[in-house]
């Protein structure tokens, strides 16, 4: 081993040690996520406890969106990739966030919707937890200065 130390260019065996402990003891820290408590290696009733939490959460599969995705993929389907450039079209879409954000009545999932407004015609998509916050949001949408037109699009979640 020290014959192997030697080798090393410009590397003291002292240095070489140091940082060899230094990679140790990181890679022997990082067996947690940051927060989460290590139980006492001693307490053996914690240690199981912990590994059958483990057992009984395993990660939830993935969601199936395959239906959603099928349905954007439609041609004719309006994405944010639609927005008008112009700048009617531009402001009708900012104040129609602007609104939908500070109202604290939708949820998180309201405020989130898509806004596309392409030659002052407002289409709203995304999904929202009931038929009260469709309606709100198309309100708020069609009580913006410029706009000719909502297509409420919006789909209320059954989850």
């Amino acid at each position: 081993m020290a014959r192997a130390l030697r080798g090393l260019p410009g590397m003291s065996t002292a240095k070489l040690f140091f940082v060899m402990s230094l990679s140790v003891a990181a890679a022997v820290g990082c067996d947690r996520a940051e927060g989460t408590p290590r139980p006492d290696s001693n307490d053996t009733a914690a240690v199981q406890g912990e590994i059958a939490q483990r057992a009984n959460n395993p990660t939830p599969a993935a969601a199936d969106n395959t239906d959603k995705n099928d349905r954007d993929r439609d041609p004719a389907a309006l994405t944010p990739g639609d927005q008008g450039e112009n700048e009617a079209d531009r402001t009708i879409t900012q104040k129609i966030r602007q609104a939908v954000v500070a109202n604290d009545t939708l949820s998180m999932d309201a405020k989130n919707v898509k806004i596309i407004t392409n030659g002052q015609v407002v289409t709203l998509r995304g999904p929202v937890k009931s038929d009260k916050e469709k309606a709100d949001i198309a309100a708020i949408a069609q009580g913006i200065p410029g706009v000719q037109r909502v297509d409420n699009q919006l789909e209320v979640d059954v989850d």
